[in-house]
């Protein structure tokens, strides 16, 4: 089977949205992510950033999740947390996506689970605390203190994010066809290896 959306997971400060970006550029298809979020917040009438807040927020319940989007008669105003809503939506969005662009990069947000049935190729890119501290610094413009707090507390959002509503483990790499470690290798080389394993993959199933 083809996979031809690239999904992305990422540690913070592994440079993730980076390559992501440049996949997309070399592969001449879009690239979604916080565009993802721009689009949820559209639909449902709120700022970006009151939903960002809660999009990375532990969903009190993965089975209630599941069986809200299981039955399409129920409300999205049921009492459901914000963050469990913002999943559900971005999941609807991002189906929708798939429905109308053959291929395309998507990062984060739980895009290997919510694709799993399109037959992405997915990805994982994680890197040594020290790099991922550096390009913090360096890139994102934050003191060292703060940079090393912001990969843990981030990090474990982004890992209890996806756990609690996809039902496996972020961090587990055998979900994922491919894992890189961006620390130890440029952007531009990490986005030339996911682009040949993409479209090497693909070729060998014709």
């Amino acid at each position: 089977m083809e996979k031809k959306i690239i999904t992305i997971e990422r540690q913070y400060g592994s440079g993730g949205s980076i390559i992501g970006k440049l996949v997309a550029e070399k592969l001449g298809v879009n690239y979604y992510n916080r565009r993802i979020l721009e689009m949820t917040a559209e639909k449902c009438g709120l700022a970006p950033e009151h939903l960002e807040r809660a999009e990375e927020n532990a969903p009190t319940s993965f089975l209630y999740s599941l069986m809200l989007s299981a039955n399409p008669a129920r409300s999205l105003d049921d009492s459901l947390p914000l963050s469990d809503k913002v999943f559900l939506m971005e999941s609807e969005i991002i189906r929708g996506i798939a429905d109308t662009e053959e291929s395309f990069v998507l990062v984060g947000r739980c895009g290997n689970y919510i694709l799993e049935d399109r037959g992405c190729f997915s990805v994982y890119i994680y890197g040594s605390e020290e790099a991922r501290i550096k390009r913090a610094v360096e890139e994102y413009g934050m003191e060292e203190r703060k940079a090393e707090n912001a990969i843990k507390k981030i990090d474990k959002r982004r890992e209890t994010f996806y756990n609690v509503n996809t039902g496996k483990l972020w961090h587990h790499k055998e979900q994922y066809v491919l894992c890189i470690n961006s620390s130890a290798l440029s952007d531009e080389l990490c986005a030339e290896i996911i682009v040949k394993a993409y479209k090497d993959y693909n070729s060998s199933q014709k």
